[in-house]
């Protein structure tokens, strides 16, 4: 994703800022009764802490599957959190740090969900794109606050199920850009399941 995607632009991006900020911060929903399969957790080690993201595949079965692959791959392994909005999210996954880079495989179709049956939510995890729907590739966001605008416009594939608070940690970014100096960075990404 670059620097013009996510929210299409660097107005898009301060108007959409100022609305997240005006909404309270809401809690995810609860996480389900019985624990997520080992195989559909993202488990990333980042300075603040360790998150733990089920993956939802019944939502964005290509965009699982492509986070599985890249995660078994090392790549986000070291990667900055290179654009952090307060109040709004963080966005990693690009190894360059400068928000156009991406991987080495082709860029994914969007998966989109209607908003009434998945919603941008707090800890809600989202992948970034250009201004073309179908230009995901390894970058993603993950939501400090709701934001209604997203729904039905960016593809969701996992929601935070713990580790918010170290999510909540993470440095900011400048006021407006959310451009990171010196980003606090993913130290380790795996699935669940790989972990021994």
């Amino acid at each position: 994703m670059d620097r013009r995607t996510l929210l299409g632009g660097g107005v898009a991006v301060l108007g959409l800022a100022a609305c997240a900020q005006d909404q309270p911060a809401r809690a995810q929903t609860a996480a389900p009764a019985t624990p997520p399969d080992p195989e559909n957790i993202l488990v990333l080690q980042i300075p603040s802490g360790e998150v733990r993201i089920q993956l939802l595949p019944e939502l964005a079965p290509n965009h699982v599957e492509r986070i599985k692959t890249l995660t078994r791959q090392g790549f986000y392994d070291n990667t900055p959190f290179h654009r952090v909005i307060e109040g709004f999210m963080a966005q990693g996954g690009d190894p360059t740090g400068t928000g156009t880079g991406g991987s080495r495989l082709p860029n994914l179709r969007a998966e989109f969900s209607p908003p009434s049956r998945a919603r941008f939510l707090r800890g809600t995890v989202g992948m970034a794109r250009t201004a073309d729907p179908n230009s995901a590739n390894s970058q993603f966001f993950i939501m400090f606050a709701p934001n209604s605008s997203l729904d039905g416009q960016y593809t969701i594939w996992g929601r935070v199920i713990s580790g918010m608070d170290a999510v909540d940690k993470i440095k900011r970014g400048a006021p407006g850009s959310g451009t990171v100096t010196n980003p606090d960075r993913i130290r380790s990404a795996r699935i669940a399941a790989d972990i021994r």
